[in-house]
């Protein structure tokens, strides 16, 4: 080793303590020195030490669950652009229904030597996920960001939408236009953020209306993420004769609009839809989607520097920051209609008195 630091100094024309606290990713070296060696290094055919590798590398792994729905590309396309001047790349790996897991994905992203890793709503979210896979990258230790899902087990940086605050939005919004028979649909209960919108959403409902325990539960539809699973569950909900719906999604929000227009039904005349995520392009829907905004942009830039502060050895604090989400109103909600019935008549099931 000592002959190897000799060589090493000798090409790149500076001293063995350099080359030294080079090799051992120590500060106090110039950059262009550093770049020197790390230059004489690949000159003499020596392997970098791992550490210099992954710093040279200027790879980061950027994981996602699709890009189906609109706000996941958002996130990238953010992540990528306050990654730009940091010098850092991100690698884009999507998961899609049958293909790569998460898993694989982080076994190809540490085969290319990445500096650390932005996973946005993976299986962090997930409380029926095996958490170990996220302890063993940091004990690596590879530093890791997760966005919208917090584990608290996880000696991590977590950013995260406010889902209790956005649920109680868009249901005192329904409220105060007179709706009281408000259904909210999302996804699997097993998400961090679905049974965060859950209890808020019951609580609001307990606190703004006279609906009994036994009606929250009947106009609570949980059903997979998607347009599919939105129209399946406003189907079963406009059944039970609810005149607002809060949804977990944009997507699932348009399919809501879909399953109301297939019985006969106008948004907003007859049925308000709430969505969330204000993904690209809701506000040219039709009806443009009243929707609660992810506030994407700040939140990219917060995983990006928390990240970032991790790679170079300054560490983030190990909690979650909650960022506010928006209730942007458009037309896709409205008063609610106090239907006009014939004393004698059997009301339909959307006949309800506000």
């Amino acid at each position: 080793m000592r002959a190897r630091l000799s060589d090493i100094a000798q090409q790149a024309e500076v001293s063995e303590a350099t080359v030294s606290r080079v090799l051992n990713d120590r500060p106090g070296v110039a950059p262009e020195t550093r770049q020197a060696v790390l230059t004489a290094l690949d000159v003499l055919g020596y392997e970098r030490p791992a550490r210099l590798r992954k710093r040279c590398a200027g790879l980061v792994g950027l994981v996602v669950p699709e890009l189906d729905n609109p706000i996941f590309p958002a996130f990238a396309q953010i992540i990528e652009s306050a990654l730009a001047p940091t010098g850092f790349t991100p690698v884009l790996c999507t998961q899609t229904p049958g293909g790569i897991r998460e898993d694989e994905y982080v076994e190809m992203l540490l085969d290319r030597q990445v500096s650390g890793i932005v996973f946005v709503s993976g299986l962090h979210a997930d409380t029926a996920a095996d958490h170990e896979r996220y302890r063993a990258l940091i004990a690596r230790p590879l530093p890791v960001v997760m966005v919208n899902g917090y584990a608290p087990n996880l000696p991590a940086p977590f950013i995260s939408c406010d889902d209790r605050e956005a649920a109680e939005l868009a249901v005192t919004h329904l409220v105060a236009l007179g709706h009281r028979r408000i259904g909210l649909i999302t996804g699997p209960n097993r998400f961090v953020p679905v049974q965060r919108k859950v209890a808020a959403y019951q609580a609001a409902m307990r606190r703004c209306t006279d609906v009994s325990e036994a009606e929250l539960t009947e106009l609570t539809e949980l059903s997979l993420f998607g347009v599919e699973g939105g129209e399946a569950a406003a189907t079963r909900l406009l059944d039970r004769g609810v005149t607002g719906l809060v949804c977990g999604s944009d997507p699932m929000a348009l399919g809501a609009i879909r399953a109301a227009r297939q019985r006969g039904l106008a948004v907003p005349r007859d049925v308000s839809v709430v969505g969330y995520d204000d993904s690209p392009l809701m506000a040219f829907t039709d009806p443009p989607l009243t929707t609660m905004r992810q506030p994407v942009a700040a939140m990219a830039v917060a995983a990006v520097q928390a990240l970032v502060d991790e790679i170079n050895g300054h560490a983030a604090p190990h909690s979650e920051y909650l960022f506010r989400p928006e209730l942007v109103v458009r037309g896709s909600t409205a008063v609610a209609r106090t239907p006009s019935v014939d004393p004698g008549a059997t009301p339909s099931p959307l006949a309800v008195s506000v």
